[in-house]
């Protein structure tokens, strides 16, 4: 299989994984190595950066290994996720962001009208933008117009673990995309990572399913 390129960065690695809800940091550490994975995704809004002193996430990866990609998670309207991309820049270094706008925390879903606000925004501040959204071909091709790197289409809601329940608009968004398109969220098991795989995605981003499993090791693989 031909290398994932995102922004012209090159990953062989079609596998991107979620740090959340692990039950410790030596599983979410056994993980990561085990997936073989090149892309870490980091909700900057959930790290302590008050106590210095203190230990976070972004102590425990490997910066020199992976590729870390903030994201705005926690973020309920575009003036939040473009506060928050900031932020994870003046932290990372880095110009890479993944868009979450999510304003209802019962069904998680995320707000498309913010997302494009954010994103437009973004990409004219020189960020390398990764949206989330909701299974919607006609927002994926305006988040790809507005210069988006990467649409990241939901397979169910956010740790639902229901699978691909919009199959059909994912492969809409899959034909006419001329960028990266990224499965994000409700993938349960691998069986279902490989359906959007075998459907043209060019990559997925798991981490319930791996973070809840057991053995997060063996899921992880």
């Amino acid at each position: 299989m031909d290398e994932l390129v995102i922004a012209g960065k090159k990953f062989k690695s079609r596998l991107i994984t979620g740090t959340g809800k692990h039950r410790s940091s030596k599983d979410l550490h056994n993980s990561i190595i085990a997936s073989e994975t090149e892309m870490i995704t980091v909700a900057i809004r959930r790290i302590n950066f008050d106590d210095p002193k203190e230990k976070n996430l972004l102590d425990v990866i490997d910066w020199d290994k992976y590729n870390i990609l903030p994201n705005t998670a926690g973020s309920k309207t575009a003036e939040e996720a473009i506060y928050t991309a900031m932020l994870a820049r003046e932290v990372t270094q880095s110009n890479w962001i993944k868009v979450e706008v999510i304003p209802d925390a019962k069904f998680l879903l995320p707000d498309p009208i913010g997302t494009l606000e954010a994103c437009e925004k973004l990409v004219k501040e020189g960020f390398i933008v990764l949206p989330y959204i909701s299974p919607d071909p006609v927002l994926a091709k305006r988040l790809e117009d507005v210069g988006c790197s990467t649409v990241m289409p939901l397979g169910s809601p956010i740790g639902s673990g229901r699978g691909v329940l919009a199959l059909e608009e994912i492969q809409i968004i899959i034909e006419q995309s001329e960028v990266p398109v990224v499965v994000d969220a409700g993938l349960g098991v691998p069986s279902e990572a490989s359906l959007v795989m075998e459907s043209g995605a060019d990559a997925v981003l798991v981490n319930t399913a791996i973070a809840g499993a057991h053995d997060p090791k063996t899921m992880g693989e």
